[in-house]
């Protein structure tokens, strides 16, 4: 991006949901490799039906999360005025284990540069 003056507002706006996204990105990975870790204990150690029964809290709270998670890309890529090519592969990345924190830097990076954010 040329170096074109960003309204102080937008900035403002912004930055503030890049901070949401970013921080739902984050929570997001982690619900996802704890996901990930039950379903191979679940499956490879207990045995499908042997499992403790908190272990069926960890799928709704990823579900949950995941949502909060596309609701902010959604928020960010609105307020940056992303392409929806670029909504959609952001919000898939929270679906592949690590994918979100590689994802969740790319996003951070650009738009910090794009909207000349500390």
């Amino acid at each position: 991006m040329t170096n074109v003056a960003i309204h102080p507002e937008r900035q403002k706006r912004v930055a503030k949901s890049l901070k949401f996204y970013s921080i739902a990105a984050i929570i997001t990975g982690i619900w996802l490799l704890v996901l990930v870790v039950e379903m191979i204990a679940k499956y490879l150690v207990f045995g499908s039906g042997n499992e403790p029964a908190w272990f069926s809290f960890i799928g709704p709270a990823h579900g949950l999360f995941f949502m909060v998670y596309g609701i902010a890309c959604l928020d960010l890529g609105t307020k940056a005025r992303w392409e929806p090519a670029k909504w959609l592969t952001t919000i898939l990345a929270g679906v592949v284990p690590f994918l979100s924190f590689y994802v969740e830097r790319k996003r951070r990076l650009e738009v910090k540069e794009a909207f000349q954010l500390p």
